[in-house]
């Protein structure tokens, strides 16, 4: 007669099963990082606020250069977190704290420069769109790419797998889910450019714009990690 292990066994088995999927690379953890990094990218910040307001300026081809750096630039910093940059996050604190409040006045000074910015005869004679290194270096003055990063390397970063293959499969698996989910938010902008005749819509839009920025800054400047 064959007898089942004990409950608590099974419960200790499966645990350890779980701690060892997050360790090596296995379908269940690509899954998991995958949603992860889908909701984090997708979801409003600085990055996707400037890419509508660009794609509503300029329209989404020439924002593409943005488009592009934006997950560059987070790969560089998703690479340093994962070769030892998070370490020296956690041994010093305050750096992170620096980070994020630098990070939200800069936020909070583009949702004030997001008001009257949408004025596409005018916006398109003075300014123009981040080029591609432009939008690399933004990442590193944007503490909810930080933030992403940290988390990301904390829950997800697989410790049982050489050092250069764990920090490859984190960047291409950053890389992958990024680009089409920053670019909805470019592409929905350049949509909105066809409609921006109306003067009391475009107050409309970028005054959300400009709400959804301060959110931003006040969910980072608050964070606690």
């Amino acid at each position: 007669m064959i007898r089942r292990p004990p409950r608590s066994t099974r419960k200790e088995s499966s645990a350890a099963s779980d701690v060892y999927k997050r360790q090596v690379i296995t379908w269940e953890l690509i899954l998991a990082l995958a949603v992860y990094n889908f909701i984090m990218y997708v979801t409003p910040g600085p990055n996707n606020s400037i890419l509508t307001a660009s794609g509503i300026k300029f329209g989404f081809t020439r924002s593409i250069p943005n488009v592009l750096g934006i997950p560059t630039g987070h790969g560089i910093q998703l690479a340093l977190v994962c070769l030892g940059l998070g370490a020296l996050f956690i041994q010093y604190p305050i750096l992170l704290d620096i980070l994020r409040y630098v990070g939200s006045a800069y936020i909070l000074y583009l949702a004030y420069k997001m008001f009257g910015s949408l004025n596409i005869s005018n916006s398109e004679e003075r300014s123009r769109p981040l080029k591609y290194y432009e939008a690399i270096l933004f990442q590193f003055v944007n503490p909810k790419a930080w933030v992403i990063c940290s988390t990301a390397v904390t829950l997800y970063y697989p410790i049982n797998e050489n050092i250069i293959i764990g920090t490859l499969f984190m960047v291409i698996m950053s890389t992958i889910v990024n680009i089409p989910s920053i670019s909805i938010w470019a592409y929905g902008g350049s949509v909105i450019r066809q409609y921006l005749n109306n003067e009391k819509l475009k107050k409309i839009i970028e005054l959300v714009l400009a709400i959804l920025l301060i959110a931003t800054a006040a969910s980072v400047f608050f964070y606690n990690s």
